[in-house]
């Protein structure tokens, strides 16, 4: 009998929603048994992409003794006691000069979960551009350049394939609107919804102890913990269950995203969109077997769910997670 619980957890979640992060049904042998917190044990980084009318790119001019005088999009790391787009909005206003509305996270990078970077997709809303008159610690200058003459020199190159996902996105939008939603959590995690599709049907996995629910699995801090890699704790709990090497396993994207920081644990939770699918598909109609009495496979049986997360799988319409 299906869960009206888990069912409203699914609609959320697909919904881009939030929902508490209650308990972990995988976690490394070594998790660390101290909250994350921001420049102590992590550090998040966030990124804006901005384009005018013209098609033309905001760029900074670096202040830092490192890279002093190379060119890179307003981006900075997050203070404790921010949320992510309070973060987003500083460093915009402190390195271009710009009040800014974030429309949509672009793409979820990581470095191992020590360090993350949330890439931003926004649009200014006042302020001045600022000037080398003006310049200070936080950056020389700011302007707007083509997309095909961008300032030389870069800071990094990394920031291309960021500029080019924002146009691209601008062009024809691959996934709705993402924003953070905030919400506590003690650990960086990320809850799945694991799917497997057949002909006529979808399942996904979920958590069994308790009410039924879509299982969160927790990633370690340091890289001597097994499985730290944010990605890589996917399959750390889908070998709790299921026998990986008949399967293909797939991390499609981000759904979701949700943080709270506020002098509380500065986690993070990732709502991923994963897929399960036989190695030689033949004629399996059925998802593969469990094992153990943790997880179990749930049939969404609700159309209109249905139909949105078979969109969601076919069109790729999810935030990229690169690593």
């Amino acid at each position: 009998m299906a869960s009206s619980g888990l069912a409203g957890d699914l609609r959320a979640v697909l919904g881009g929603q939030g929902l508490p992060v209650l308990e972990y049904d995988s976690v490394p042998r070594k998790i660390s048994p101290v909250p994350v917190q921001l420049r102590k044990n992590v550090s998040y980084i966030v990124l804006a992409v901005f384009f005018n009318d013209q098609g033309e790119v905001l760029m900074i001019q670096e202040a830092k003794r490192e890279c002093h005088g190379s060119w890179y999009l307003p981006a900075g790391r997050m203070e404790p006691g921010e949320t992510i787009l309070e973060a987003l909005r500083r460093e915009v206003k402190e390195e271009a000069g710009l009040e800014c509305e974030p429309l949509t996270l672009l793409a979820v990078e990581e470095r191992g979960p020590r360090w993350i970077r949330f890439a931003f997709l926004a649009r200014p809303t006042g302020g001045i551009l600022k000037t080398s008159e003006e310049a200070d610690k936080e950056s020389l200058q700011a302007g707007w350049y083509p997309q095909a003459a961008l300032p030389t020199p870069l800071r990094s190159h990394d920031i291309l394939p960021l500029i080019e996902l924002g146009s691209h996105y601008y062009q024809q939008a691959k996934h709705p609107p993402t924003l953070p939603q905030e919400l506590p959590c003690k650990f960086i995690c990320q809850r799945l919804i694991a799917a497997f599709t057949s002909a006529k049907n979808i399942w996904v996995l979920a958590g069994t102890e308790g009410s039924l629910h879509l299982p969160i699995t927790a990633c370690g801090l340091t890289p001597s913990e097994q499985n730290s890699s944010i990605v890589v704790s996917v399959f750390r709990l889908l070998q709790q269950c299921l026998t990986l090497s008949q399967l293909t396993v797939k991390t499609q994207g981000v759904l979701g995203l949700q943080h709270l920081g506020k002098n509380q644990a500065d986690g993070i939770c990732l709502n991923v969109l994963v897929t399960v699918a036989y190695r030689n598909p033949g004629v399996f109609n059925k998802p593969p077997e469990i094992q153990g009495i943790n997880f179990c496979w749930w049939q969404v049986e609700e159309e209109d769910m249905r139909s949105h997360l078979l969109k969601r799988l076919q069109e790729v319409s999810v935030v990229p997670i690169h690593n």
